[in-house]
């Protein structure tokens, strides 16, 4: 049996609000493993791992590494003591090359300790690590503009330079696509096979079974089980997690579309610099019906999602809601008109993180004549509609005063497709719906954009998880550099690794099969 390079042994960690986000937590992860860390939001995923990498201090418990008890005060200590750590949302500099984004900090010197930076040096230091771990980047490209999963690359590369031997890997296939993934696990293996361990934070339980070789859950703060991956199943994890069954497969009824609800022609967009993100979209959205978008972010889709619902003034092409021209209309107006809008930045746009959870519920109606008593809300009525909306979109929070920082990720989210789902919509923009948080929350969130489709609305569904995508569309758009690549009528009939060639530039459709999407 491999030894033990990793235990945290009975971590409590409790935040100065009284919160306590693990309580007696115990991690065990043996040398030159894959060690998958599983839970729901805010099951202690992440503080755990700030424990280790020296971001938080523990109230109690130890830290035993390489069979010595070890005391983090920061994670420039993490790093000396072999410990990396890859974020969910890279730590880079755009502006950098690849070799200066992986010297930063340590950056080789001419002429001495205060001398200007050896780039030359840089460069040599980025390809030697590059070639000794056979992940290829070019060290003088500008982050900026590398794909995605190159970005990731660097990020790795970054931790193995300053002599990562625990790499930690927060959510790292959220944005790849399949291809990319498969690349990324390739990668993963060929680490191990050198002796690197690997702690892999993921939602998706399939790619745990495929990749780990053991597993942790916690739940509540509290690690609920844990083993051998090859001795479960994926059902068998997700229940471990939240504590019940859980069906991410979402039985639906084939779509009947009626009438046009949402109508793009030649949608064009420039960003401020000038640069095309949208070259020409046309799409039309009907009543009961999810037409997805799939694509790797950055392709134009969110830029999309923000002219539809007033973000973004819209200036070149046609948009019509219900047979109404948006053009020049304010977000509250394309409200009005029906519309509702999952960001794919809830803490930016879709929630106000030091507000209640029922002023982010009663941010789009207070106003209206219905929840008014003259010149004062009628906060008896709001109070009522907001806890029933509590109850109905399953939010666990202390009560309808709470901060909506307090809670986890998935309850947060929960808080913005309450507001978002219970204003009986025409439309739904929901991008990135499920992006970050827990299976449980996943399950709800899914089921409730196939309700409201039966129910009659039309749903854009904007979304990196091409799971997700095929889950859930009843037809599906393909988007690639600002342009639609790809157009299937029946999402049930394409498999991800054929989005995955249109995704990626490699394939494209001819306009006449791309021009279906787009009819009166």
């Amino acid at each position: 049996m491999p030894e033990e390079i990793l235990l945290m042994d009975n971590i409590t960690k409790v935040y100065a609000n009284g919160f306590v986000a693990n309580k007696d937590v115990t991690l065990s992860v043996r040398k030159g493993e894959i060690h998958a860390l599983c839970g729901e939001n805010g099951a202690g995923k992440s503080t755990l791992m700030k424990v280790l990498f020296g971001h938080e201090s523990a109230e109690e418990g130890r830290i035993v590494l390489r069979g010595e008890e070890v005391k983090f005060a920061n994670s420039i200590e993490a790093i000396k003591h072999g410990i990396g750590m890859v974020w969910q949302h890279f730590m880079l500099c755009p502006s950098l090359t690849v070799a200066e984004n992986l010297v930063l900090g340590m950056e080789p010197s001419k002429g001495g300790k205060f001398g200007p930076m050896n780039i030359n040096k840089a460069i040599q230091m980025a390809e030697e690590v590059s070639k000794k771990y056979n992940l290829i980047v070019d060290p003088r490209a500008k982050v900026e503009d590398l794909p995605v999963g190159q970005k990731q690359k660097v990020e790795i590369l970054k931790a193995l330079l300053r002599g990562a031997e625990i790499l930690i890997l927060d959510e790292p296939t959220a944005v790849l696509t399949p291809q990319e993934t498969e690349e990324l696990f390739v990668e993963l293996k060929n680490l191990k096979e050198m002796g690197h361990t690997i702690i892999f934070i993921s939602h998706h339980l399939d790619e745990v079974k495929s990749l780990c070789d053991r597993f942790t859950v916690l739940r509540l703060g509290k690690s609920v089980g844990g083993g051998e991956i090859k001795d479960v199943t994926v059902q068998d994890i997700s229940r471990m997690m939240v504590g019940r069954d859980v069906m991410l497969k979402i039985d639906k009824t084939p779509a009947q579309p009626k009438e046009v609800v949402l109508k793009i022609r030649d949608l064009k967009y420039n960003n401020d610099e000038g640069r095309p993100i949208v070259k020409q979209f046309s799409a039309s959205i009907r009543r009961g019906e999810i037409v997805g978008i799939a694509g790797v972010e950055g392709n134009g889709q969110r830029e999309i999602s923000e002219i539809v619902t007033g973000l973004i003034p819209h200036r070149n092409g046609d948009i019509t809601v219900c047979g109404t021209d948006i053009r020049g209309m304010s977000v509250r107006q394309i409200r009005e008109l029906g519309v509702s809008h999952i960001s794919e930045d809830r803490m930016t746009y879709g929630c106000s993180e030091n507000s209640s959870v029922k002023e982010n519920i009663i941010s789009d109606r207070y106003y209206k004549k219905e929840n008014n008593k003259g010149i004062f809300l009628n906060n008896k009525k709001l109070d009522a509609d907001v806890d029933q909306n509590i109850k109905d979109f399953l939010v666990k929070c202390d009560d309808r005063t709470q901060p909506v920082r307090m809670l986890s990720g998935g309850n947060m989210q929960k808080v913005v497709v309450a507001r978002e789902f219970s204003s009986h919509p025409n439309l739904v923009i929901a991008n990135q719906p499920t992006r970050g948080i827990d299976v449980g929350a996943t399950e709800f969130i899914r089921r409730k954009l196939v309700e409201l489709r039966d129910e009659g609305a039309a749903v854009l569904l904007i979304t990196a998880d091409l799971n997700e995508a095929l889950e859930l569309s009843d037809s599906l758009i393909v988007m690639y550099e600002g342009e639609i690549v790809a157009y299937f009528e029946d999402a049930s009939q394409v498999t991800d690794f054929v989005l995955g060639e249109y995704m990626l530039g490699i394939k494209r459709m001819s306009d006449e099969e791309i021009g279906r999407v787009a009819y009166e």
